[in-house]
This record gives structure tokens, sequence and C-alpha cells, in this order.
């Protein structure tokens, strides 16, 4: 680790901390250490999400997915939603333990809270910070409802944690895993965990009881969309024992939209007309491209507790994992949803 410097951001009042860690995933990247004032961040009551409170011990994500749609948060820092967004990380080093006297708070409901739904909590800074642990035993120490999304498997490194919450309270994770293709997650994802790891990690968790799904998402027309793509991702999560999987299809919103078609430009050239036309009306794709992507990788949801291993001839040519034989009263494609 470098010398310190310091910087001061919008927003804080105290300068950062600014560190530069010696190792080969952190090369060019700074690390802005900052003391929020809160950490439970309330969803707007427009969002159409399942849940009302996040967590964010990070702001910026050293994944740097192409498509990210946190990308144009990092704007409030003065930071730029390309580069910046993946080379400028925010860490909230006091996240653990401003999170337990909040939870304390009388006026608390002990409302749902989701981490992972902005940036991922997981990501590589973690591994050094390791600021949820802490926050893990806020969540069990106040028996609050939580759930995960990530694409990191060091998620298991605090495994013993979330065994406790659940067994206290309501938790689940979800695992995002767009595609197997490593020509594909590579070319979107090109500093994110193996996505055959972030399966294995799906397995894990399943095998300790916890209820996880994982996301085929987002789904991108002619890039992670091909049935001989999804259908390996299906038969692995059924395998793994995934209580559902769902998948999303890309939307391109603000600066994401230009950001997403420089890297068509260099990475796809043969695609930008195709997307121009996609998204002409638009952050969303056509209503029927959406739902053609959407139905490729609808599956049964299995209630908790209830896994049932699938086989390469349980997935249909399209990439669809097929009804089971028999009475079919139960098979219900999984609704489009985050947890």
């Amino acid at each position: 680790m470098d010398a310190e410097e310091r910087a001061r951001l919008p927003g804080y009042r105290e300068e950062a901390v600014v560190r530069h860690f010696d190792a080969p995933e952190a090369l060019d990247t700074r690390f802005y250490e900052v003391r929020a004032k809160s950490i439970l961040n309330r969803v707007p009551d427009s969002s159409q999400v399942p849940f009302r409170w996040t967590i964010n011990p990070f702001r910026g994500c050293s994944h740097a997915c192409a498509y990210c749609f946190a990308r144009p948060t990092h704007k409030y820092l003065d930071f730029n939603a390309g580069r910046d967004f993946e080379r400028e990380i925010v860490v909230k080093v006091n996240a653990p333990e401003l999170l337990r006297a909040e939870l304390a708070r009388p006026s608390w409901t002990h409302e749902h809270v989701a981490l992972g739904t902005n940036t991922d909590p997981y990501q590589w800074a973690e591994g050094r910070y390791r600021l949820m642990p802490g926050i893990w035993e806020a969540m069990r120490d106040a028996a609050n409802p939580c759930s995960i999304l990530t694409k990191s498997p060091l998620l298991l490194r605090d495994l013993p944690l979330m065994e406790q919450i659940a067994e206290r309270t309501e938790f689940s994770a979800a695992v995002s895993v767009p595609t197997l293709d490593e020509k594909a997650w590579r070319a979107t994802e090109p500093r994110s965990p193996n996505p055959r790891a972030r399966l294995e990690a799906v397995a894990e968790l399943t095998r300790a009881g916890i209820r996880t799904g994982v996301l085929v998402a987002p789904l991108m027309p002619g890039v992670n969309d091909a049935p001989e793509q999804i259908a390996p991702i299906l038969e692995m999560a059924s395998e793994a024992g995934a209580a559902y999987v769902t998948g999303i299809a890309l939307h391109l919103r603000g600066d994401v939209r230009a950001l997403f078609f420089d890297w068509l430009r260099d990475n796809r050239p043969d695609l930008v007309e195709r997307y121009r036309r996609l998204y002409q009306r638009g952050a969303y794709a056509h209503p029927d491209e959406r739902r053609r992507l959407t139905e490729l990788v609808k599956g049964p949801e299995r209630p908790a507790g209830q896994f049932t291993r699938g086989h390469a001839k349980d997935i249909g040519t399209d990439g669809r994992a097929k009804p089971p034989a028999g009475n079919t009263s139960h098979w219900r494609p999984d609704q489009d949803r985050l947890f």
C-alpha cells in the first residue's frame, strides 16, 4: 500500500483518505476511505423493486461491467461514469458500526434490507476492507430481514454469518451469471470473478440451506442470448440447486447508453445498428424483444428447502428448462424479480 493521500468528495464533511494497493487487481485504482453520515438508503416509492431499503458499502465497482446501470451515480462525486466508476472506488469504512446504530433506532421497523442492488459489496476491495462481516453481524443481532446480490464467490467467506441470520430471520441470496461463454464474459465483465465459480457458490449456499437464485442478467441481444450460451447456465444452476433462475433484459439509461454503444463499436460493431433499432424508443428494448429474452430462461421455482437436480436432458433446444414429466400442476414460470 502506497503512502496516504487526501481528497475532498462532494457530500462528505471530512476529507477522504486515498490509498493505493500494491496488487495486480488494483493497479491504477484509488480507494477513497470516507465516513458516511448514513448507511441505510431508502428506495424511492416510484421504484418497482420489491424492497424499500438498501445498503451500499462501496461506490464505484472494480468489476468494470460494460453495461452497469449504476455507473451514472458516480457523477454525484464529480467522477465520470466511465473509467472513474471502475478505478475511483469510495469505501464507507464506518458502514458496520453505522448500520448497528441505525438498526437500533426506535423508529426503525425492521423492514427488509437488500445489499448489492447498486454496486457489488463483494467486489475486490471487500477482500481488503472486510466490511461485510460487521454488516452481517449487525443484521444478525437485530434479526433484520435481508438479502444479497453479488457476482463474487467471496461471499462464501461469510457463510457462517449468513447461516446465523437465516436461523433468526428471512435471508436469501442471488448470484448474477450473465454468461458462461468466456469471450462474452471477458468482453463485458473484464474484472469480475469467473462465472463458473459463482455457480459453485450457489451450490455451497444451497447445501447450507440458504435460498439462492441465479440472475441471468442482463441478457444482451447477440452477445449472450444464444440458446447454446444459456443452456449451460440453466443446467449448472439446476445441478447447484438454485431456487429460481430469472432473466432480465439489458436496459440502457442515461450515460450508460452512450458508454455501451461505445463498447459495441469497439467490440461488436456488427451489432450497432441492431441496438439502435431495439433501443430507439428509450432505455428499454422493444417489448417483443424483452419478452423473447426473459422467456429464454424461464423455469420452475422451487420452495425454500426443496431443490431438484437437473441434467442436460431437462434443457430444451431453445435453452429453456423443460416442464417435468407427469403432473405439471406445480410448474410455474419464475417472475421477473431480483430476490
